[in-house]
């Protein structure tokens, strides 16, 4: 057999037996896994809302999976400081990022980043689901919606509204309603929900468009007042309040969510898993009701489906954050 030929037939069987190792490397690293505690990595302080459905998914994945699920708070950047962990961490299905609709918003309000919401990760499932409400401090003039935008336009540039960093869904709901009132409340942002609900609470800022999981507590407490919800329609958690459609703004909708990913590479057996899990996390009545009642609605997709919407959703507020003329490099 001529050299060139030898060496091609080598050259073959090696790369089956690599292949054949590296597929029983994945399965077995499937079979074994999870062997060890696995991170959930929050890119929000704690007390926030996605703070709040982190530590509800930990406890649950980690009954059903058999293992510690540690909380790694990293906030700051818009979530950005917590996603560029995850994308450069091993793909071993050990370091998870619990994603939010900011990470939708990032890839077209950011000019520069290190990851790509689509690519750097393996999507697994939806979390979450659920409108913003309007929250204000107690004393502000305004009760309704047709009376926050006159009095806006009766203060323009004087009125705030308090987010939970730039770009998150906080930001660009109320960026979107300033657009289509014809309004200009200035934007004052915070490191997360917690500190931003705080200052709306003490007076420092007059409104915040919030999770209904974070803010309701203190609206049922009289801390804050509720003026709308920002869905298109009526929140089952709060059906007394109205929509900012039906309250004078036609055609008003935004929603907030929450997603579980992983690094991009991890095995697809270990993806599975962690989304199988997750089915039974999500379809159980003790977590949907801790959602249900703070407005959120519990939502399980395959991994197939949560990368479709997230795509989806990447297109949506790209729309958003070009009308708002927001940018951030």
């Amino acid at each position: 057999m001529p050299a060139i030929s030898i060496w091609r037939a080598a050259s073959a069987v090696f790369a089956l037996a690599l292949a054949s190792a590296l597929a029983v490397t994945t399965a077995s690293a499937a079979t074994t896994w999870p062997a060890r505690p696995i991170t959930l990595v929050v890119p929000y302080p704690p007390g926030g809302p996605t703070d709040i459905v982190g530590r509800v998914v930990a406890q649950g994945l980690g009954e059903v999976l058999g293992q510690t699920i540690i909380i790694d708070n990293r906030s700051g950047a818009g979530g950005n400081i917590g996603a560029e962990m995850v994308a450069k961490s091993a793909p071993d299905g050990y370091t998870l990022l619990l994603a939010t609709t900011a990470h939708a918003i990032n890839m077209s309000l950011f000019a520069n980043r290190t990851y790509d919401t689509q690519k750097s990760f393996a999507p697994v499932s939806l979390l979450t689901k659920g409108p913003l409400v309007i929250v204000a401090r107690p004393d502000l003039p305004a009760r309704n919606v047709g009376e926050l935008i006159a009095l806006a336009k009766s203060r323009p540039g004087k009125l705030t509204f308090a987010s939970s960093g730039n770009g998150q869904s906080t930001h660009l709901a109320a960026a979107l309603f300033n657009s289509m009132a014809g309004t200009q409340m200035v934007h004052v942002p915070y490191r997360g929900s917690a500190p931003a609900l705080t200052d709306v609470m003490g007076g420092q800022t007059d409104i915040m468009f919030d999770t209904m999981l974070s803010s309701m507590p203190f609206v049922e407490g009289g801390k804050l007042r509720a003026i709308a919800v920002t869905s298109a329609k009526r929140s089952p958690a709060a059906p007394e309040v109205p929509t900012v459609a039906e309250s004078g703004l036609a055609g008003y909708e935004a929603t907030a969510w929450n997603g579980l990913m992983a690094p991009a590479g991890t095995p697809a057996p270990v993806v599975q898993r962690l989304s199988d899990a997750l089915r039974v996390v999500l379809g159980r009545p003790d977590v949907q009701a801790k959602f249900s009642a703070q407005g959120f609605a519990a939502e399980w997709m395959t991994p197939q489906d949560f990368g479709r919407f997230v795509g989806d959703e990447v297109d949506k507020w790209a729309g958003v954050v070009r009308a708002s003329g927001a940018t951030i490099n």
